[in-house]
């Protein structure tokens, strides 16, 4: 499509039932899937695959070149998965060969609000919230049914674990396990997100199995590698268990305290 108020270059892959709205830029090397929606002054740049019934609200700029000096021109890319939603004024920067990625991924079903911002060579899973005005330094893994509340500042190469939420306005510089609440200035652990599991399902002897276990890792006075040691004796294998012991041992920042 190209008219007086729409430019879309013609190598541009479109898939069926896409529309695509007044003032809005698509460069070449994009590729939309079918039932998409594009609102105007939209601006798509080259690398950037979208998957199907996605929408994107005005202002959103998509595969930009990463603010990020080690970038040399490489071909990198952006990734939207299916069912997402990006609002008013959000960015997503390509990744970068340094990293060795080459790729920024935003999941399948996630909820990127107005004013977000994705950093190079991010990676938020399936089910994510981000609220307005929070922010990814470069690197940042958010995984899936992670929530981060207005204005959550994320620092680069931290990792957001699964079912966790972050308080708005927290400053995230240590990684924060799954399954948990955070408070905000400074940020710390506030309990096991509760609610946000049960709603998804999480049986109630599950969650009250995640409770015992953070209590544990944080109340029990032990340091984090004798804690861990701890849980894993004390508590049956299980998937949350797994999940979480496999979290701390990863971390590259550390946990939270």
């Amino acid at each position: 499509m190209n008219d007086n108020m729409t430019n879309v270059h013609p190598g541009a892959k479109i898939g069926k039932n896409v529309v695509i709205s007044p003032f809005t830029t698509i460069a070449e090397h994009v590729e939309i899937g079918d039932n998409c929606w594009i609102g105007p002054n939209v601006t798509i740049f080259d690398y950037v695959r979208i998957g199907h019934d996605c929408k994107i609200f005005p202002g959103a700029v998509l595969g930009a070149i990463p603010q990020d000096l080690k970038f040399q021109g490489e071909v990198t890319w952006v990734e939207i998965g299916d069912n997402t939603t990006i609002r008013e004024y959000v960015t997503v920067n390509r990744g970068t060969a340094f990293s060795g990625k080459s790729l920024t991924h935003v999941g399948s079903n996630c909820l990127i609000m107005s004013y977000c911002h994705v950093a190079h060579d991010c990676r938020v899973g399936d089910n994510c919230i981000m609220s307005s005005f929070a922010v990814l330094g470069g690197e940042v893994d958010v995984e899936d049914w992670a929530i981060l509340g207005g204005g959550a500042l994320v620092h680069q190469f931290t990792t957001i674990g699964a079912h966790a939420m972050v308080a708005g306005g927290a400053i995230v510089v240590k990684d924060v396990p799954p399954y948990i609440l955070t408070t905000r200035d400074p940020i710390s652990f506030a309990g096991v997100n509760r609610v946000g599991l049960s709603r998804r399902g999480f049986a109630p002897e599950v969650i009250q199995d995640i409770s015992s276990i953070y209590k544990m890792l944080y109340n029990s006075g032990l340091n984090v590698s004798d804690a861990c040691a701890k849980i894993k004796e004390t508590f049956p294998a299980s998937e949350h268990l797994d999940r979480i012991l496999s979290f701390i041992s990863n971390s590259r920042r550390g946990i939270l305290r």
